[in-house]
């Protein structure tokens, strides 16, 4: 291992580990892309397994449902430990889950897979983003935090549209095994390139409570679990209402998805300089701009040239949420990264648990068009919420404390 990398684990470090976030990055490319897959694979999983769309989408909530346990308990579980161990255990098991995803014969062991995926996923999102504080300066955070989630655009944009080609030409589960393939090279770039870190002997469930009872911290976390709810509510079904609503085939499934992607990409690019200027500004734009996006599609979706519009929108605006929220993190709770990492994934992962299951009730009683009805409440309640309760902390204010 290179000094450079060595000497990234220490908090503050003025040498920058730019590998090793890659490789944080990489690992978030492939757990997001395993955990989306069933969006785009939801009809064929569906009719393989002999039940319907909505009761298939409660693969999503099995995940996010896991995810949300993990990420509370993993920090506190494991303080013992080098993170580097612990990250590179999540990666094995994202490995794993995909494998047994590719050979389940019912829906039962098909949600056995994603509740394994759902410890990693949990388990790594909780300590990505106090990972990163301590593989750069403080001042090369924004930027790191932006690779990382650069992840999360680029499996928007890979596992969507290549999910329905691919398992339309090749199955479903061809795909969930390319994405085991996928989980192995994260683990041995990580492998290569994380550097070892102690973890803080202080991480303890309690610790959760009090950061939550932060000032500044429980407004943003509701703030969080509602936009994300809407969101998920959206993209867990967005295959269904494109071919009921839009009434497209899979090709037009997979170049809209494939715009979905591209445009969130973009998002996440222009979401540092936005956030630089203005963070509350970000915060509130993005779920207005998808409100107004969500009622678009609900009153006068139906054309392919709109519905396509209109989906790469709010990939676009949904790409600068997750940098804004964790950007929001670091001057929220910046002492406590690793627990307040915890508290902002279980919101996440209780919103795409809320989003899937509730999404899938709505779904089957009133169809596409009444999720996606659902889900613009939602986020129009969130941006009031942000608008009035969510205060932000000016930068540099990062305690000397570590963050893990």
């Amino acid at each position: 291992m290179n000094e450079a990398v060595a000497t990234a684990g220490r908090p503050g470090s003025a040498a920058p580990a730019w590998g090793a976030v890659f490789s944080m990055a990489l690992g978030v490319f492939g757990l997001v892309t395993a955990e989306f897959l069933p969006a785009s694979l939801l009809t064929p999983m569906a009719a393989d397994l002999g039940v319907t769309e909505g009761l298939a989408g409660q693969a999503v909530t099995a995940t996010a449902a896991i995810g949300l346990l993990a990420s509370l308990l993993m920090p506190a579980a494991t303080r013992g430990l080098d993170r580097r161990v612990v990250l590179l255990g999540f990666s094995g098991l994202l490995v794993a889950s995909n494998l047994l995803a590719a050979v389940a014969s019912s829906l039962p062991v098909l949600i056995a897979a994603r509740l394994v995926l759902g410890v990693a996923l949990g388990g790594f999102w909780a300590m990505s983003t106090a990972t990163v504080m301590r593989l750069v300066p403080e001042a090369a955070i924004p930027r790191a935090l932006s690779m990382v989630f650069g992840g999360v655009s680029a499996a928007t944009v890979a596992a969507a549209p290549l999910g329905s080609f691919l398992g339309d030409q090749l199955g479903w589960r061809a795909v969930f095994l390319m994405a085991a393939v996928l989980g192995l090279a994260a683990f041995l770039v990580q492998f290569a390139t994380l550097p070892r870190m102690a973890a803080s002997a202080t991480t303890r469930l309690g610790t959760l409570v009090l950061v939550l009872r932060r000032p500044r911290v429980g407004a943003g976390m509701i703030a969080v679990l509602m936009v994300f709810t809407g969101h998920f509510a959206v993209f867990t079904y967005v295959r269904p209402f494109l071919e009921t609503v839009t009434g497209v085939g899979i090709q037009g499934v997979s170049a809209i998805l494939l715009g979905f992607g591209l445009a969130n990409f973009l998002g996440t690019g222009l979401a540092g300089p936005a956030i630089a200027r203005n963070l509350k500004a970000v915060l509130v734009a993005m779920p207005a701009l998808m409100v107004v996006l969500g009622l678009g599609l609900v009153l006068a979706g139906g054309t392919v040239f709109g519905d396509a519009v209109m989906l790469a929108l709010w990939g676009m605006a949904f790409g600068a949420v997750p940098v804004a929220w964790s950007t929001w993190l670091t001057r929220a709770a910046p002492d406590e990264a690793e627990s307040g990492g915890g508290l902002i994934v279980a919101a996440i992962q209780l919103a795409i648990a809320t989003g899937a299951a509730a999404g899938g009730v709505i779904f089957d009683l009133n169809g596409a068009p009444g999720v996606f009805l659902a889900a613009t409440l939602v986020l129009a309640a969130a941006a009031l919420l942000i608008l009035t309760r969510v205060r932000i902390s000016p930068r540099g204010t990062l305690s000397p404390r570590e963050g893990i």
